[in-house]
């Protein structure tokens, strides 16, 4: 009997793992027109995909972000990290007979306890509210996924890391978005932010420093943002990526993290970005709602079930070391933008920028006295015949006239060879 009730369960427990597979699969794609496919080195777009009708099927907006995954041409001004770690430079922080001696087995549901402490002390923040992820994009994706319900509202600054809208509306979320201007820096606009606020909203989302543009919020404007989020979006949380902060020029100390500013502040950051080491996949939510926090990591393990040990403890050995680590970036930064500074000086009659606070990125403009819509889309065409490759502002929810510049990928002797590069490019789009 014992036993042919243990079969009858474990039956049950399959069929509604097949029942959860088939709801998913079955629920209403996304469906938008196939804009943001990949370009050839002609400029033209073609899709793998099979659609034939020229419309994306997937849960998922099509994005073109991820080509930054699969193409790293010699004069890469498109990625947003500073230059990569190596393993060794790892291992020697970490100690190699400590992780000689690692166990690979599973990992604690909500991270390794050493990552915790280091993640509270970089971000003043009570360990226990940490909950890691396999970097910022999955503690996007879960919390667009826990808080957000079909009918639900979220309000969005952009422009923006792509996954922060695309969870959104993958979790079947109202997405309000609030676009931000060039012309005024990027600054946070907190007028129209409050004007997209309801009862229905469950989540505001925002980077600071921004992505693409590195552009930061002060503190004051958070704190005007939680008063209005009070009056007209009480149920609503804050979210906050921080992932660029630490990526500052020279001796100027980052901004503070808002961690342990609000209960209603949930942050997410990474070893990615600012510590240069994307391939741990790394990164983790500040959460101090016990019940989110729970909910987010059962949301985790069954997604991806735990994080890799042999990531995390690595990861936070990165932490733990960061201001070793961190020091000569920020100096190479700093050089970095210097000469970022001079060459658009220089290109002034040809380019616009908004000077990013933090951050080893910025956003530029093709001016539209000097290239119309074909010249722009002569610019994107001649790139890859200069080896060059530059993030689209549509990428991000900007125009097509607008980029994300990376200064801090390149090693500093290749800058300027790839600056003088785009500038060839500029003389062929303009021809």
């Amino acid at each position: 009997m014992i036993a042919s009730l243990a079969r009858t369960a474990n039956n049950l427990l399959c069929l509604n793992k097949q029942l959860l597979c088939l709801l998913w699969l079955c629920r209403a794609p996304y469906d938008a027109p196939m804009t943001n496919l990949p370009q050839n080195s002609d400029g033209t777009q073609t899709s793998d995909f099979g659609a034939g009708s020229g419309q994306w099927r997937g849960r998922f907006p099509y994005n073109e972000i991820i080509t930054l995954l699969d193409v790293n041409r010699l004069y890469n001004l498109a990625e947003s990290t500073s230059q990569d770690l190596t393993v060794g430079e790892v291992l020697d922080l970490a100690g190699p007979d400590r992780i000689r001696d690692l166990k690979l087995g599973y990992g604690k549901s909500a991270g390794l306890p050493d990552l915790h402490q280091a993640v509270a002390d970089a971000c003043k923040a009570p360990a226990e509210h940490v909950v890691t992820t396999q970097g910022t994009a999955l503690g996007i994706f879960l919390l667009a996924l826990e808080l957000c319900r079909a009918g639900d509202e979220a309000v969005l600054v952009s422009p923006c890391f792509p996954p922060s809208r695309d969870s959104l509306i993958g979790a079947g979320a109202r997405v309000r978005e609030v676009a931000l201007s060039f012309d005024d820096g990027y600054r946070l606009d907190l007028d129209r932010i409050e004007a997209s606020l309801s009862p229905k909203t469950r989540l505001v989302s925002l980077a600071s420093p921004q992505n693409p543009n590195g552009v930061q919020t002060p503190r004051a404007a958070i704190e005007n943002l939680l008063v209005m989020m009070e009056r007209r979006s009480p149920q609503a949380l804050l979210f906050l990526d921080e992932t660029y902060r630490e990526a500052t020029y020279g001796d100027t100390p980052p901004a503070d993290s808002f961690a342990a500013l609000d209960p209603r502040i949930v942050t997410g950051a990474s070893v990615s970005k600012a510590l240069g080491a994307p391939g741990l996949r790394t990164g983790w939510l500040t959460v101090a709602d016990a019940d989110l926090r729970t909910r987010l990591t059962v949301a985790k393990m069954n997604t991806v079930i735990s994080g890799s040990v042999l990531d995390e403890t690595l990861a936070a050995a990165l932490l733990r070391n960061r201001e070793k680590v961190l020091a000569p970036r920020r100096r190479l930064l700093a050089g970095a933008i210097d000469e970022l500074a001079r060459w658009c000086e220089a290109e002034r009659e040809r380019i616009d920028w908004v000077r990013p606070d933090a951050g080893a990125l910025c956003c530029l403009r093709l001016r539209p006295d000097v290239l119309d819509a074909a010249g722009v889309s002569r610019f994107w065409r001649v790139l890859p015949r200069h080896d060059l490759q530059l993030a689209s502002g549509r990428w991000f929810g900007e125009s097509e006239r607008v980029f994300r510049l990376g200064f801090g990928y390149l090693p500093p002797e290749r800058l300027g060879p790839a600056l003088s590069a785009l500038s060839t490019a500029l003389d062929a789009a303009v021809a």
